[in-house]
């Protein structure tokens, strides 16, 4: 079941390529294989990219305080560690003026970072450092039976490099996620 704040009529808008995914440099064109001429039809500089995006502690806060809060607007649960109540969860991300430039996927709390971080596939004009928003919660109406009434709530996020941790980043054995030489 597709969950999550994205919602498209279109089932091609959740397809994603290896561009989205980070994987555009082992794309080779020396042999044939499925999607070839698709591919080769694309622009990798316009492809949405893979970023990490962490969220904002502030917001998540008052999300994890509206379980408790019986009078108050009552968000999304934010369940942990991981954050994904279906088997696929697209949520929108959007930028200042309320524009979708992404989806976010793979929600959770990342213990040894100290933050909730989710893999996301945004427009490649976004750069590292970039503040975005992420729609939380699913839209009304809704008829799922495993998602509880809630209003939406936009939670801020910061742009930010895969892998997120900066030892995976610089310290690890040479290869293509890594600066380390």
């Amino acid at each position: 079941m597709l969950s999550g704040s994205f919602v498209s009529e279109d089932i091609e808008d959740y397809y994603t390529t290896p561009y989205d995914l980070g994987y555009g440099h082992i794309i080779k064109f020396d042999h044939d294989f499925i999607g070839r001429d698709a591919l080769e039809g694309l622009d990798p500089e316009e492809q949405r990219k893979k970023v990490t995006l962490a969220w904002d502690a502030e917001d998540l806060g008052e999300v994890f305080a509206s379980l408790l809060d019986v009078e108050g607007p009552g968000y999304q649960v934010f369940d942990l560690p991981n954050a994904n109540y279906g088997s696929s969860n697209f949520d929108s991300v959007i930028d200042a003026d309320g524009n979708v430039v992404g989806v976010s996927m793979f929600t959770g709390l990342q213990r040894h970072e100290r933050r909730v971080l989710s893999l996301a596939t945004i427009d490649p004009r976004s750069r590292v450092g970039t503040e975005l928003r992420v729609v939380w919660g699913e839209p009304k109406p809704n008829r799922k039976t495993n998602v509880e009434p809630h209003v939406q709530k936009e939670m801020r996020v910061i742009v930010s490099p895969v892998p997120y941790a900066v030892t995976a980043r610089t310290e690890y054995a040479e290869g293509w996620r890594t600066a380390a030489k």
